[in-house]
């Protein structure tokens, strides 16, 4: 039964709906090998083993009786310590937080629950998600599944990490500026950026709400798909027969590519002529309002510094000192000088619309580095800053324009393919992604 840890959540979905797999007996695999691992405690904050059981238990009933209420009804999932959990601590990786147990699911959490999903647990994360690398020394740090001494890639590290690792089904994670997609990317799994305000933010401890997302982390494009469908409580999109002949694909140039490293950029290579012989028309472009956008990137830190700054410094030694360092940048933003950068967003976002109209997808390399060294990321102050904003560099350009993303894995070790689409459409995305996804297993 061990082979259950390695398969999509989809097919483990189909072996409860045809009687192979027992609910039971697939969450006692996940508990095990999570209570088993090495690297358990630096993965999973908190297992929560009871209600993972009474889950399973309930599923595996449905099953017998014929009332399985989804595709993935017994399916265990693990989720980043920042969705509030009823009677289980969630304190986003912080020890500003530490003992916050809240009294009921975040929504989205509900929702899952609703369709009979299975939690299996609570996992590390960045501090307060504010960072793209992962590492975290007022908790744990989850290893690279490439080499434990690389950074996992952040914010949602052990929710990458879980399923890397064999130990959940799923995560579920968030993404601000790449949380989702860089650990997704550099853990070769797929991750779903949702558009801003497709799926709820109720009960998720916040760290700049206009521009935070809930995503999934997983092994296929199918999983992403389902997964977004029932945390939002709608119909999974059709990927059947997906196909690239024909589409019109975007290849972003601006920036993307600026100091990037030959090996992310050898895959992308590698990868873009993928899809040009699936079908795809790959047409390179330059978008000067990319750049235009991310000057703007200093909203962030004000917006969550405003969100934070009470909590923060009535105990910022609490903190590790490159997160409150990032926060604090904040402070500086003047009320008139954030009005005027969300008007420079607005602006760069119409633009980047009417420029992308004609594609049905575009695409760039997901991350232009590898996995930093996690031991030289805390030596080296300089090193930490540099290689963090080079990580989120190419990923923020979707949450700056509010867009759908999705992030597929190369067949190149740590290397994602970043695939951009248009707001609240997913599920062309997906699609799209699903195509892609075919083209370069």
């Amino acid at each position: 039964m061990d082979e259950w840890r390695w398969m999509s959540a989809a097919d483990l979905g189909r072996g409860i709906g045809a009687g192979g797999i027992d609910p039971v007996s697939l969450t006692e695999v996940f508990l095990e090998a999570i209570d088993a691992h090495k690297y358990r405690d630096r993965i999973y904050a908190r297992v929560t083993h009871d209600r993972a059981r009474a889950e399973a238990k309930a599923a595996s009933a449905r099953a017998r009786a014929g009332t399985r209420k989804s595709l993935l009804d017994g399916v265990p999932i693990s989720w980043k310590d920042l969705f509030d959990t009823a009677g289980t601590a969630t304190e986003a990786g912080s020890a500003l937080l530490k003992g916050r147990t809240p009294m009921a699911d975040a929504r989205v959490l509900a929702m899952a629950s609703a369709f009979g999903l299975v939690c299996l647990g609570k996992t590390h994360m960045s501090e307060l998600a504010f960072s793209g690398i992962g590492i975290n020394p007022s908790t744990e740090t989850p290893p690279n599944r490439h080499d434990p001494a690389w950074v996992p890639g952040g914010s949602s590290s052990g929710a990458a990490t879980s399923v890397a690792f064999g130990l959940a089904a799923a995560g579920i994670g968030s993404d601000t500026g790449g949380s989702v997609r860089i650990p997704a990317a550099w853990n070769d799994l797929v991750g779903l950026k949702t558009t801003s305000g497709r799926l709820s933010l109720e009960g998720t401890v916040p760290l700049c709400t206009s521009f935070d997302t809930v995503g999934p982390l997983c092994r296929t494009v199918e999983d992403a798909a389902i997964l977004m469908a029932l945390l939002e409580g709608s119909i999974p999109p059709d990927l059947r027969n997906a196909d690239l002949r024909g589409l019109r694909i975007g290849a972003l140039q601006t920036t993307m590519f600026t100091d990037i490293r030959e090996q992310p950029r050898a895959a992308h290579e590698a990868a873009t002529e993928r899809l040009r012989r699936a079908g795809a028309v790959i047409e390179p472009f330059d978008a000067p309002e990319v750049d235009l956008a991310l000057a703007q990137a200093g909203v962030f830190a004000a917006e969550a510094y405003g969100l934070w700054k009470d909590v923060i410094e009535a105990a910022p030694d609490k903190m590790f000192a490159e997160i409150l360092g990032r926060f604090r940048s904040g402070a500086g933003m003047s009320a008139p000088e954030f009005v005027a950068a969300w008007k420079h967003i607005d602006e760069a976002r119409a633009a980047w619309l009417a420029r992308t109209a004609g594609y049905d997808a575009v695409i760039a390399p997901t991350a232009p580095i590898l996995p930093p060294d996690a031991a030289r990321m805390m030596e080296d102050h300089d090193y930490y800053v540099g290689e963090n904003l080079m990580a989120l560099r190419n990923t923020r350009v979707a949450n700056m324009f509010g867009l759908a993303s999705l992030t597929v894995p190369t067949g190149v070790p740590a290397c994602g393919l970043m695939l951009l689409g248009k707001p609240y459409d997913e599920e062309v995305l997906l699609r799209i992604g699903a195509a892609a996804e075919k083209a370069l297993t």
